[in-house]
């Protein structure tokens, strides 16, 4: 009997002593992802077309982005450091120097009041901008728009953000380097600066503003760019989910000109699981930059292009996405080169497997 409430007791002590027990303020977390694109314009130096920064070489096996994460978080401090390789990363970091190139995240905060959700953080984040970010496993279809591919996904700078105490309100706002830039063009003496807010007004429903104004040249030719993002996500029921996206920008047309160059882009991508491990997604998108302030071409319309994807998802296991997707992009001039000649479609097939951990 002594024997039995002894060894009760042992067991007790050991219970208050894991309910005693606190998580780890730092956790470390990975991801992988491997693709492969086939071009049906068979470009010869296997390179996609230039306005494409994800997933972006053709008929090869290669990794778009595998990157090593530590986080670490507590009440008041919080920060993260993320290394990073792949194709996404020579092509979106081609301009930074030096190891800046492999960096993903790197960035701290505080907590600057005990009472609100109030946070000071600096360093480089991922981009405010855009409902689509460079991790594939995150986003509905396996490539990115041309929208997302076209406007920043990452950022350095400072910015401060507020959260409702209810979660539905998002309020930030942002001094920056530059537009996607780590290190500032030379010659800019002006920081740029962008806004959020983001509302949900519920579990299934989020609406999104998201701006940036700056300029991405030297003093001596600078040109101001005013660029505004917004987007709406509907989960209309469990198994059927609405994302809508519209981005606009202008940019002056000279030096201390009044007139502006615009590009727009709309986009729209429907979602459907059609159990736990499969789900199918449908993206309908158009972009317009006419004068080439984004994607240049050269040509007598200038950017004009507009996109379908259809792409199917299978998850083994909640940390494994296995996907395939055909695409298929139809310009109105003839942009896209196929062998010694031009012409106005693209199509092409892209499979890849994501692992995060």
């Amino acid at each position: 009997m002594k024997k039995l409430l002894a060894g009760a007791l042992m067991l007790t002590g050991i219970g208050a002593m894991a309910q005693d027990t606190k998580p780890s303020p730092l956790t470390i977390s990975g991801y992988a992802e491997v693709y492969y694109t086939y071009d049906f314009n068979k470009p010869l130096d296997n390179n996609r077309p230039g306005f494409i920064y994800s997933h972006n070489r053709n008929n090869e096996f290669n990794l778009n982005l595998g990157f090593l994460k530590a986080a670490y978080s507590t009440e008041y401090v919080r920060a993260n450091l993320a290394i990073a390789a792949g194709t996404y990363m020579n092509a979106n970091y081609a301009a930074e120097p030096g190891v800046l190139k492999n960096i993903y995240e790197a960035n701290a905060g505080v907590k600057l009041s005990k009472k609100a959700n109030l946070w000071l953080d600096a360093g480089i984040f991922g981009s405010h901008i855009g409902f689509e970010s460079a991790i594939s496993k995150d986003c509905w279809t396996l490539t990115r728009s041309i929208l997302a591919d076209n406007s920043p996904y990452y950022e350095a700078g400072a910015k401060l953000t507020y959260t409702s105490n209810n979660n539905k309100w998002i309020l930030s706002a942002m001094a920056l380097n530059g537009w996607q830039r780590i290190k500032r063009v030379d010659g800019n003496s002006l920081m740029s600066w962008g806004t959020q807010v983001q509302f949900k007004p519920n579990s299934t429903t989020t609406f999104n503003y998201s701006t940036f104004i700056g300029t991405d040249k030297p003093d001596s030719a600078r040109l101001m760019r005013y660029f505004h993002n917004l987007y709406a996500i509907f989960n209309l029921s469990p198994k059927l989910g609405v994302t809508a996206g519209f981005d606009i920008g202008t940019e002056q047309k000279t030096k201390g000109s009044s007139d502006m160059n615009t590009w727009y882009s709309p986009v729209v991508i429907l979602k459907y699981a059609i159990n736990d491990k499969w789900a199918i997604a449908a993206r309908g998108e158009y972009y317009e930059d006419k004068q080439g302030v984004i994607i240049a071409t050269g040509t007598t319309n200038g950017f004009k292009t507009t996109g379908y994807s259809l792409n199917i998802d299978y998850a083994p296991v909640s940390n494994i996405l296995i996907r395939l997707e055909g695409r298929n992009l139809s310009s109105k001039d003839a942009i896209f080169t196929k062998a010694q000649t031009t012409q106005k479609n693209n199509a092409f097939v892209t499979a890849s497997v994501a692992v995060s951990f």
